[in-house]
């Protein structure tokens, strides 16, 4: 069968944000009832047009068993990115996590830069601005919507 292994040994919680522009981190739990030993693995895919990559610096808890990973020079394609984590134990069959991710929708976009604001207290106005923020992903002139938040003191 394709979900081989114990029930309740698949990684659970798997999630992954981007950030800085070109990070990714992704995290999981162990599954409940997974033996101590168990190990899991980070098996992605950012296109169909490129091999399967393991994960190169995995995120550890205290136990040495890998809980998470941390990408570097990702960057954002037009498909969804396929994620795969399978498990090993020596003790029993594990069964294997997968999901397809649209990494556009997980983007944490940086703030605005070079801001800058300029007082005229003659005409009692502020002029206030900003550069776009850079971002990973290709739809760069998408709309950008925008919070100023003035607190006066």
């Amino acid at each position: 069968p394709v979900f081989a292994g114990m029930n309740g040994s698949a990684i659970e919680n798997f999630s992954c944000v981007i950030y800085n522009i070109f990070l990714m981190n992704c995290t999981w739990q162990a599954g409940r009832d997974a033996p101590a030993d168990t190990q899991y693995f980070l098996y992605w895919q950012n296109s169909r047009d490129e091999e399967e990559m393991e994960c190169e610096l995995y995120i550890k808890d205290e136990n040495c068993r890998n809980t998470g990973c941390i990408f570097q020079n990702v960057s954002i394609g037009t498909e969804k990115a396929y994620f795969l984590v399978n498990g090993s134990s020596k003790d029993s069959l594990i069964q294997f996590y997968d999901e397809y991710i649209d990494l556009y929708k997980i983007e944490k976009l940086m703030p605005p830069s070079n801001i800058t604001v300029n007082c005229d207290e003659i005409k009692n106005d502020c002029i206030i601005q900003w550069q776009r923020p850079q971002i990973s992903h290709s739809n760069k002139d998408k709309c950008f919507k925008y919070e100023i938040n003035i607190k006066y003191k």
